[in-house]
């Protein structure tokens, strides 16, 4: 567990707090001592003078004669003095001997231990209580005493006064006093200082530098995206850095985000490029937005763009982000799991979409909008492509236009090296798979098949399309690998599975021997052929006819189905229906995505699917983005229908209905 917050109120406290009891019982423990001293010196000394004084009266009256009674009432009238002092003589044995023995200081000499140590000349101080102290007194003989105590001599111990008396009113010395107040205030004086010092720079002076430290690392890297981050338990520092992060996040936002629409701008999209990989792009552009802003006025020009901005927002797929670029031009990034095709696909849709949708704002009602899209795809200068390729497609009065890289191919050549390393550790991880994509057929809407469309797994797990290394491979003659890869993939997945599944082939990997007899071996040690659908792509045409025919013969002794890719444009013509014993014919996306508003599309997709009926060929329609052009496919009765309508490719193969 962390530490808990504090604050400098509460460090304040604890250090008077703390310089308090130090004082307190550095008083306390100096107080004890003056008042054991007091005793031990002073009483002592007091004591002595005291017991002299004492001895001088008892000689002087011994001195004229007086007996012992005499003496005896001089102890009496001493002790009458003060009732908490009292006096006594005890004799030693030597005087005993020659004036008689007292009991009482018989008694005394051989019982009290003080008065033993006394006899044998010691001072002796005995601290009773905190108020009470007794001393004895040893009375040695001098020459003069020799002249009564014949059996003595001198230094020899005659007796011992013992004085009993209280000690609460001795005073102690003002100087003591004052010298120790004066050392004192300075050891005082010395550890406070240490003390604020040592918690000066702990909690004060070094949290903030620290901090200041941060802010000019954050201020010198110009990166408003970093936060201050320094650890501590101070509450003050904390909420410094609370505030500081907080203006932070208010400037990013204000830096990276449109305040109107609450998406991202131009300059965020501007720092992701930089970040991205292989990506695909659109800008977004409703058409004369700015007559509709003159016609109703910014206010409602702003809500229109509100409500533009979510109805794309709902149609666009939540993986990427939106941007909006400025006033009516908006841009929609997309990392790589979709190839172009897909993207051009999900672009159609998106104006077939807004051009039907109605918005409402303020007291308008079905306001109804035109979009141009421009795309563009790669690694370098999308912004500035997708930019070149939406003008050209106003100017050109097209609902959307993808960018031609041969118009530019600034830095191909190093995008060609970093992809074939790209693609040569991929193939050696084995990143290289199959998303699967639903075919649906068109007669009870359930999903009858899938078409392994090839992908490529980053460093980061994202999908990235052929379209971006497809003719690196080939260049660098690994292209039949990425076939390879793909077939086990999709030989893996659907072997316990109950759908029917189409793999590409181009006429390069017919004529690649080491490919066919993979897929010999594969589908004649088990009975996968009969759900395998292999669907031939050809370029530039197919010229071996015989090659290409003997292959497809082989693999139909299995069940294997054939198609034709892309039918109706390029290469793609009827000779080959007559010429190659064709199962499928797939109608290219071109001509589908069209029939809606295009009278010519769908007579060539009429003429296709009658030659293929009476050819007993089934028909399969790829672009089906909407309900709409599914129902116009229905309606030309075309078997089986593929599109973003039924499901964009992934890795699950999940049964559907539509």
């Amino acid at each position: 567990m962390g530490e808990k917050n504090t604050t400098y109120t509460a460090i304040t406290a604890k250090i008077i707090t703390f310089i308090l009891v130090v004082t307190l019982i550095i008083s306390f423990v100096y107080g004890e001592y003056i008042k054991s001293s007091a005793i031990e010196k002073l009483a002592h000394a007091d004591a002595r003078k005291t017991s002299k004084i004492l001895f001088e009266s008892y000689y002087a009256a011994m001195a004229k004669g007086w007996t012992k009674d005499d003496l005896k009432t001089i102890t009496k009238r001493l002790n009458k003095i003060d009732e908490k002092m009292s006096v006594n003589i005890y004799r030693s044995s030597l005087v005993a001997e020659l004036y008689g023995e007292i009991e009482k200081d018989k008694e005394v000499r051989s019982e009290n231990i003080l008065v033993i140590d006394s006899l044998k000349g010691k001072e002796v101080l005995n601290i009773i209580d905190e108020k009470t102290i007794e001393y004895y007194f040893p009375v040695f003989a001098k020459n003069e005493c020799l002249k009564c105590h014949a059996n003595a001599k001198v230094g020899d111990v005659l007796g011992t006064i013992h004085v009993k008396y209280p000690v609460d009113e001795i005073k102690i010395s003002l100087n003591k006093i004052i010298d120790f107040f004066m050392i004192f205030m300075v050891v005082f004086s010395l550890i406070m200082f240490l003390i604020l010092f040592i918690n000066f720079q702990r909690y004060m002076l070094y949290p903030m530098k620290n901090f200041i430290l941060l802010i000019n690392t954050i201020k010198d890297s110009k990166d408003i995206k970093k936060r201050a981050t320094f650890t501590n338990n101070i509450h003050e520092i904390q909420s410094m850095q609370s505030v500081f992060n907080s203006m932070l996040d208010s400037l990013e936002d204000q830096f990276y985000n449109d305040s109107l629409t609450k998406t991202n701008n131009r300059i965020s999209l501007i720092e992701d490029l930089e970040t991205v990989n292989e990506s695909l792009l659109m800008i977004i552009n409703i058409d004369s937005f700015q007559e509709m802003n003159n016609l109703y006025g910014n206010a409602v020009g702003d809500e229109l763009l509100v409500a533009f901005t979510e109805y794309l927002k709902e149609m666009l797929p939540k993986d990427d982000k939106l941007y909006r670029l400025h006033a009516d031009e908006f841009a929609y990034l997309c990392s790589g799991h979709m190839d172009i095709k897909e993207f051009e696909e999900l672009a159609t849709h998106l104006i077939s979409s807004i051009g039907k949708h109605k918005f409402d704002v303020v007291e308008l009602k079905d306001i109804q909008l035109r979009i141009t899209i421009g795309i563009s795809y790669g690694l370098n200068l999308l912004l500035p492509q997708a930019d070149i390729a939406l003008k050209i497609a106003k100017k050109e009065n097209k609902h959307q236009l993808t960018y031609n890289e041969s118009m530019e191919e600034k830095h191909q050549s190093e995008l060609n090296i970093g992809w074939a390393k790209r693609l040569n550790k991929a193939i050696e991880d084995e990143k290289i798979i199959a998303l699967f994509q639903p075919i649906v057929d068109c007669s009870s809407g359930e999903t009858v098949k899938y078409e392994c469309l090839m992908r490529m797994i980053d460093d980061q797990d994202n999908y990235i399309s052929p379209i971006h290394f497809l003719d690196i491979a080939k260049k660098n003659k690994v292209y039949s690998h990425l076939t390879k890869a793909i077939l086990k993939d999709a030989f893996n997945i659907f072997k316990n599975s109950d759908f029917l599944f189409s793999v590409n082939l181009s006429v390069e990997d017919i004529l690649d021997e080491e490919i066919t007899s993979y897929i010999y071996e594969e589908i004649a040690k088990s009975n996968i052929g009969q759900r395998m659908v292999i669907e031939i792509v050809e370029s530039e045409g197919i010229e071996n006819f015989e090659h290409v025919s003997k292959f497809i013969s082989a693999v139909k002794k299995h069940g294997v189905g054939i198609s034709i890719d892309d039918f109706g444009t390029g290469y793609s013509n009827f000779e080959y229906l007559i010429e190659l014993d064709v199962d499928y014919i797939k109608i290219d996306g071109s001509m589908i995505k069209n029939l809606d508003k295009d009278k010519s599309s769908r007579v060539v997709v009429q003429t296709i699917v009658e030659f293929a009926q009476r050819m007993d060929i089934k028909t399969v329609a790829e672009y089906v983005y909407s309900k709409e052009i599914y129902d116009l496919v229905k309606s030309l009765d075309v078997d089986y229908a593929q599109g973003y309508y039924f499901g964009q490719p992934t890795r699950n193969i999940v049964h559907s209905e539509n």
